[in-house]
């Protein structure tokens, strides 16, 4: 007797199946599609009935955080005084996988009246909404999922992946950045390692515990004590000329001739990480700060005059994840 797992593995691998089939499916009209969108002025309006209308507006929903202006319109609601909302600089993704939805079907002719184009999504460009489009994307299945062959799996997951390739063929050629996802992103954690510079962590230079490196330790602990960083930074006419952790105590300790009254510049770190440019982003900080196992980044100009500093905890604390 088959158990849950199979069940489970049976319908993964139809659904697999499906994903790479389309695959050895895709033509020019798929490439219509998006010279169709690129040309658009206005905002690709995403239109379907039930399941589609489900996954409609969850590829609306990726075109829109991936720098192609969308949103999702249902059919019904567009019949009943919501077709005002589509300008006439837009078009259409409309989609359906009979191609026979009575309610999309009834739309599509006054979107034409309009001149609107039309994208279509349906299992066959010989279904009615085929014959309305001015680009065509196949989501032809061999099976659904469902045992019984009724309940839309294969074929709704199929859209959901062919709507994502849609929105990363789109990225792709509009050159969409990182930097660019973050304007429409702005909270959250992805906000965070996307928008957040070092700028915003930065430690001001009169903030930070700072000595000359003549300085005996000392006096240098009883600063670096007050600073409550665990770090010191150590100066040479204003220029950073090392760092002082409560590592490099510790190995001071260990030293044959320790003293207090000796100068800092023999136990610090004479080549300590530094970044000059303030506008990298908080991310990218973070990741340096990971990979060289620091808790303190200096910060310099292009001269190596110290500016501030970035501490591991305030990167964490606000929740910046590399």
């Amino acid at each position: 007797m088959k158990s849950a797992i199979d069940y489970a593995k049976e319908a993964l691998e139809i659904e697999g199946r499906a994903l790479l089939d389309a695959k050895n499916y895709l033509d020019e009209e798929f490439n219509r599609a998006v010279d169709i969108i690129l040309g658009l002025k206005g905002k690709l309006v995403v239109i379907g009935v039930g399941k589609s209308g489900l996954i409609g507006a969850k590829i609306a929903a990726t075109l829109s955080s991936t720098g192609t202006s969308s949103f999702f319109l249902h059919p019904i609601e567009a019949m009943h005084g919501d077709l005002g909302m589509i300008g006439k600089d837009d078009g259409v993704l409309a989609i359906s996988y009979s191609g026979a939805s009575e309610e999309l079907i009834n739309l599509l002719p006054h979107l034409k009246n309009f001149n609107i184009p039309i994208i279509g999504m349906s299992k066959s460009k010989n279904t009615p909404l085929g014959k309305f489009c001015d680009a065509h994307i196949d989501i032809k299945i061999k099976k659904e999922a469902c045992p019984l062959g009724v309940a839309p799996t294969t074929s709704t997951t199929l859209t959901l992946a062919l709507g994502d390739a849609l929105a990363v063929a789109l990225m792709q050629l509009k050159e969409f950045k990182k930097e660019d996802f973050a304007k429409f992103h702005p909270a959250g954690s992805l906000g965070k390692k996307l928008y957040l510079k070092a700028k915003h962590f930065l430690i001001p230079k009169d903030k930070l515990p700072i000595v000359d490196k003549e300085t005996p330790l000392k006096e240098a602990l009883i600063k670096m004590t007050n600073g409550r960083l665990g770090h010191l930074i150590v100066q040479e006419d204003g220029k950073l000329a090392g760092v002082f952790s409560d590592g490099d105590l510790r190995r001071a300790l260990m030293k044959d001739g320790f003293s207090f009254n000796k100068k800092i510049e023999e136990f610090m770190t004479k080549t300590p990480y530094k970044i000059d440019n303030l506008d990298i982003l908080a991310v990218d900080a973070l990741k340096i700060i990971e990979d060289k196992k620091i808790q303190l980044l200096v910060v310099v100009d292009k001269e190596n005059n110290i500016i501030g500093a970035i501490h591991i905890h305030d990167l964490i604390e606000a929740g910046v994840e590399a």
